[in-house]
């Protein structure tokens, strides 16, 4: 492993921190008590474990909601745990910083977007953040991991914090595409039964990325052409849609 010196994005401080400099409409998701709850139990996970010398990235687990507020989403991506090497993780599903290789899943997801609009004119950059600007919620469903443990915060709580902002956004009126890739991402399709959304909500279906998945029956991701399709449902109700190139 790389030397903390050469580390950028690992972990420190306090989760509360990190909460208090959210956008309001974030903040109020989270001071609700069973949220706030689950968040004091994740902090002193977090805490204890990088006491015992984990190391545990990314730098900034709210990322994706201090580059989206919930009025401005259009699309919710949904990936499960941040990459667990150095320097990878950025807070946003799938993204990591222009300096860094793409992922196998992030190149999946670069081939299928030249499939659907042709090559781009130029090497399209790593960072997802443009997207996030855009209103694409990058929101894993766990939010930290430990250096070459991959999932190895899944099932700590984090889940019911980030199911919780994803039902945020559902009742707000903007309509809005969810991608849900894989089975993981799926099973968060429940949440619209759980609290029916305010607005229109158009739902798009296929396998995760993954090398492992993306060309796997039933809904292959190469050739879903969900980019595309997420435009045209946004802007026949009136959206802008995403810039994806």
């Amino acid at each position: 492993m790389q030397s903390p010196e050469t580390i950028q994005n690992a972990y420190q401080g306090s989760l509360f921190d990190q909460v208090a400099a959210l956008p309001p409409a974030w903040q109020a998701v989270l001071q609700a008590p069973h949220l706030h709850r689950q968040l004091l139990e994740l902090d002193g996970m977090l805490r204890e474990r990088l006491d015992q010398g984990a190391v545990i990235f990314p730098l900034r687990p709210f990322r994706a909601l201090l580059e989206t507020a919930p009025e401005d989403v259009q699309v919710v991506i949904v990936g499960q745990d941040p990459y667990h090497g150095p320097n990878q993780a950025q807070g946003l599903a799938f993204s990591v910083p222009n300096f860094c290789p793409a992922p196998p899943s992030l190149r999946n997801i670069f081939r299928e977007l030249g499939q659907e609009y042709g090559p781009p004119a130029t090497q399209p950059r790593n960072s997802l953040v443009r997207w996030a600007r855009q209103g694409v919620l990058l929101l894993n469903t766990t939010l930290t991991v430990e250096a070459r443990k991959p999932a190895s915060h899944a099932r700590k709580g984090w889940e019911h914090i980030t199911d919780a902002l994803i039902m945020r956004v559902l009742q707000t009126p903007r309509p809005k595409v969810l991608m849900l890739w894989g089975s993981h991402a799926q099973a968060r399709r429940a949440l619209l039964e759980l609290q029916p959304p305010v607005g229109p909500v158009h739902v798009l279906l296929a396998n995760h990325p993954s090398p492992l998945s993306a060309q796997r029956p039933p809904r292959p991701f190469q050739g879903c052409g969900h980019f595309r399709q997420a435009n045209d449902w946004l802007q026949a109700h009136g959206q802008t849609g995403i810039q994806w190139q």
